[in-house]
């Protein structure tokens, strides 16, 4: 089981979050399906998902989505996805 803190940012204010929670266990293998379900849960476009996101989600238990992540145009200044340990 694992925990996703997911949050949207515009300026220093939360507009959106979720918790995102899988009964299985956490795969980086799946980290894209995960980012795809967060980001359909918030209603937002899924940004272009790199190698350096992941490292810094396993470095870090973070990582940062920023608009240039995005094929497509965002109004917001950042995604957070944070790992929350149970």
């Amino acid at each position: 089981m694992f925990r996703i803190w997911a949050k949207v940012i515009k300026g220093e204010k939360i507009i959106k979050q979720i918790t995102y929670e899988r009964d299985d266990k956490f795969s980086y293998g799946e980290f894209f399906n995960y980012l795809a379900d967060i980001c359909e849960e918030l209603d937002i476009a899924t940004p272009v998902l790199l190698k350096t996101h992941i490292f810094n989600y396993a470095k870090f238990s973070m990582v940062r989505f920023t608009p240039r992540d995005f094929a497509e145009t965002v109004d917001f200044d950042k995604l957070i996805l944070n790992n929350i340990t149970i």
